[in-house]
């Protein structure tokens, strides 16, 4: 069973339908013990940090989370959650990766949104992926590179477009919505 943790975010849908065109009837949940026993979880999400870690805390997601032990894949606000802390709405979040997500400087137009290439690709969940590779993003705010950095994109400074850390995998990009790339690495995630 893949789940998809049901949280209240944007995106569900569209990451239900990604799966559906693979032959997976994912499961959409935020029951602890359907989670515990999925193959592989996808945290996905479009939202607010604050709003979104407080619906995951009255839940107890925000304790379940960091500890699954399958396969888990952040997307979008789902990589930002996994962080330590966000400047959105000043939030701490679940610190599986111990990275600061921060605000894009107004140098060029904010909300990131459109395609825009990945670099310096490091991971299995990138496997047949090209470097330079185009995916699509929607982002106010992004996560600092470093020791976890899978994956980098640029816009107004470099961040990472991808995180790993044991288990979990985070994109800042929507797979969903990157066509026949984003797709490759959603099939490269369900075969980790």
């Amino acid at each position: 069973m893949i789940a998809i943790i049901d949280y209240n975010a944007g995106n569900i849908q569209s990451v239900r339908f990604a799966l559906n065109r693979l032959g997976i009837e994912p499961v959409l949940t935020s029951d602890a013990e359907q989670l515990l026993k999925a193959e592989k979880v996808i945290f996905p999400g479009v939202g607010e940090a604050g709003t979104a870690m407080k619906f995951l805390k009255e839940k107890n997601l925000d304790k379940l989370i960091p500890q699954l032990s399958q396969p888990v894949l952040g997307i979008c606000l789902g990589l930002q959650l996994m962080c330590q802390h966000s400047e959105e709405s000043n939030t701490d979040c679940l610190g599986i990766f111990p990275v600061m997500v921060k605000k894009f400087e107004r140098v060029l137009k904010v909300p990131h949104v459109g395609w825009n290439n990945i670099s310096k690709l490091k991971s299995s969940l990138f496997r047949d992926c090209s470097e330079n590779s185009f995916v699509y993003y929607v982002h106010s705010y992004y996560a600092e590179t470093g020791e976890h950095t899978i994956v980098e994109t640029n816009y107004i400074n470099s961040f990472s477009a991808a995180l790993q850390k044991n288990n979990f995998y985070a994109v800042q990009f929507h797979p969903e919505k990157s066509s026949t790339v984003g797709e490759q690495i959603l099939k490269n995630f369900l075969s980790l």
